[in-house]
């Protein structure tokens, strides 16, 4: 995030290429250090190193523009140069740590840390201090996004996708081309523009690619949004309009947020939004759903940090109201940028002051019922890393977008990222009378893990129609109660299902029959020889007991079968086997006597519902893979 940090982690930036006279190397390095200058700044303080002048304070002063340039590795290098030569200043123990965590270095940097708060230092975040457990979260956790293939990067600075109507517009400081090529101090590259392409995978974009209009100028333009009716587009650009260049009162341009109009295939009819200021920043603009709020990052005084997330109000008389800080639960002490909304509203941001995986992550909050924001929550690997992860966008699709990223294996210094997420999963049925095929309205259907606790409710539809969010590579049980009916828990499996699965249909009866109860009527299971799917002689007592109870004593009762493997042999050999299994169990019953329209089901779970612990992980007895290779009879109605 080379080009964007500058934005708001700090006071302002200046935009100058006016070279210093030079009164000896180290005033030079300073002087260009504090007109922001950093990429210039290092080369003539490792100049100073080399020469062993200075060294001590210019490895520090070329650490904190390693900083400043969003570079940790570096950072670190002469952050512990420095500090293994003489006692400074805590606040670089902090600095050290998060160059530190920034190349995933995280022990090493919980002991800075630890030396940062003893010497004083004031940790607003202590949960740096035992980020084990978050971190151990992350990297075990599921992946929901997976990464696709971009080919529009370069050398340079590439960020802020978003796509619209077909068009990818994205931020991009790359210069192919132009021969007048403006540079801006703090990292040496040249300024941003918008760019528009067709694909992602397009790598022929240079400057004919430029957004056609007047929001590029000479300085840097981006990011942006456009609104719903695509006349209307918000963007990011420096304090600059109508040729004149905004200042503050040390002679800094900041950032501010414009609107342009849609006129002819082209942005025209630029207008500076009425809460600018040329004395802080504002940047990043979002639109939510209905484009009633647009959410921006802002340095402006009163804020809880270096920069905040704040949203205006949009009327449809065109006023815009004052600007409100999001809150605390987004916002830190720290930097907050890059907010996001998708079209379900859900908020997307970058930051550096909630844990993360190192320098700028990317979170999504969660809300209560009253849409009130309660907490935050990291997206975890891929989406971020240790590096600076940032300019999220999801398509209204809700399952393909973009972000950026400065993470090792990049073209450039900032790289655009194409995601893709799994559909969500849905359970769907329909519950209806066993008897007469009505539908069973209003049924409670509890989703539940194999050891029976409760995951989600909903309730079938007037039609008897319920549909209930699960996860991939799981098992559940789909508990369905209803007055006046017999309880049912359904079985069911996610796991190895092809990735273009979004729905399992569950179609599922209840029985309405309430008759006397049926004394000593609990079936046992039988078992099987490993990989084998005969009945056992030893077994056929327990399934004559189960004949004589359905033919002499409840010719009511109604049951249902559902077969198991041990975990031994592949997943799809195990259901297929227990299938085997249950049509073996299902044969006899029928062969002996029993009508078969009295057995609902007959089905074959393979490995997915162990009796004990006995999976691929664990040695086990064959005693213990026994108690796994069997069948259950459930009743149903008795």
């Amino acid at each position: 995030m080379k080009l964007k940090y500058y934005i708001f982690c700090h006071i302002a930036w200046l935009l100058s290429l006016v070279t210093y006279a030079q009164n000896g190397q180290l005033k030079r390095a300073d002087n260009l250090f504090n007109k922001f200058s950093y990429a210039k700044a290092a080369e003539v303080y490792h100049s100073l190193i080399d020469t062993k002048k200075d060294t001590v304070y210019a490895a520090l002063q070329l650490a904190n523009s390693y900083t400043n340039l969003r570079n940790p590795d570096s950072a670190a290098v002469f952050y512990k140069k420095a500090l293994n030569q003489v006692d400074v200043l805590p606040d670089y123990y902090y600095k050290y740590a998060q160059a530190l965590r920034g190349n995933e270095n995280y022990d090493e940097a919980r002991i800075w840390l630890k030396k940062y708060v003893e010497a004083g230092g004031n940790l607003n975040n202590e949960s740096l201090l035992n980020d084990s457990e978050f971190l151990s979260t992350i990297n075990e956790a599921k992946p929901e996004y997976f990464l696709d293939s971009v080919k529009l990067n370069t050398k340079y600075s590439d960020f802020g996708a978003y796509e619209y109507n077909g068009n990818i517009y994205f931020a991009s400081s790359r210069n192919e081309g132009v021969l007048t090529k403006k540079k801006y101090g703090w990292n040496n590259e040249p300024f941003l523009d918008i760019y528009v392409a067709q694909s992602i995978t397009d790598s022929t974009v240079n400057h004919k690619n430029k957004l056609k209009g007047k929001v590029n100028s000479v300085f840097h333009d981006g990011p942006i949004t456009i609104t719903n009716d695509g006349k209307t587009m918000y963007f990011s650009r420096n304090d600059f309009i109508k040729n004149q260049r905004g200042k503050d009162q040390i002679g800094s341009t900041n950032l501010k947020i414009y609107k342009a109009t849609l006129i002819d295939n082209k942005w025209t009819n630029i207008e500076e939004l009425p809460f600018n200021s040329s004395n802080f920043s504002n940047g990043h603009p979002a639109l939510n759903a209905d484009n009633t709020k647009l959410y921006f990052t802002s340095d402006r005084p009163g804020g809880y940090g270096g920069s905040d997330i704040y949203y205006v109000n949009l009327s449809e008389n065109g006023t815009i109201s004052e600007p409100e800080n999001l809150g605390n639960i987004v916002n830190t002490s720290k930097n907050e940028s890059f907010p996001f909304l998708n079209a379900n509203n859900d908020f997307f941001f970058s930051s550096d002051g909630h844990l993360g995986l190192g320098l700028l992550d990317i979170f999504k909050t969660a809300k209560d019922t009253n849409n009130t924001i309660i907490s935050v929550i990291n997206l975890g690997i891929p989406v971020n890393s240790s590096k600076d992860d940032f300019s999220f966008f999801m398509n209204n699709d809700g399952l393909t977008g973009y972000f950026a990223s400065n993470r090792d294996g990049g073209a450039g210094g900032d790289d655009i990222y194409a995601y893709h997420k799994l559909p969500q999963l849905v359970v769907e049925g329909n519950i209806t009378n066993i008897d007469t095929k009505e539908p069973v309205a209003n049924s409670k259907v509890v989703l539940v893990t194999p050891t029976g606790e409760e995951i989600a409710t909903v309730y079938s539809d007037e039609n008897g129609h319920y549909e209930i969010n699960v996860e991939r590579e799981n098992i559940y049980g789909i508990k369905i109660l209803k007055e006046g009916y017999i309880d049912l828990t359904s079985i069911i499996t996610t796991k190895n299902l092809d990735k273009s699965v979004s729905r399992i249909t569950e179609n599922i009866e209840l029985n309405p029959k309430i008759i006397e109860a049926i004394q000593n009527a609990e079936f046992y299971p039988i078992y099987f020889d490993y990989n084998k799917s005969e009945i056992r002689d030893i077994d056929t007592n327990e399934l004559n007991r189960i004949v004589n109870f359905m033919v002499n004593k409840y010719p009511n009762m109604i049951i249902k079968i559902e077969s198991f493997t041990d975990s031994r042999g592949s997943s799809k050999y195990n259901l297929k086997l227990s299938q085997e299994r249950a049509e073996s169990s299902f044969n006899y019953l029928v062969n002996h006597g029993v009508d078969p329209k009295r057995i609902i089901s007959y089905k074959g779970f393979g490995e997915s519902n162990l009796t004990n612990n006995c999976d691929d992980n664990t040695k086990c007895s064959e005693e213990e893979h026994q108690k796994n290779r069997r069948t259950d009879f459930i009743i149903i109605v008795n």
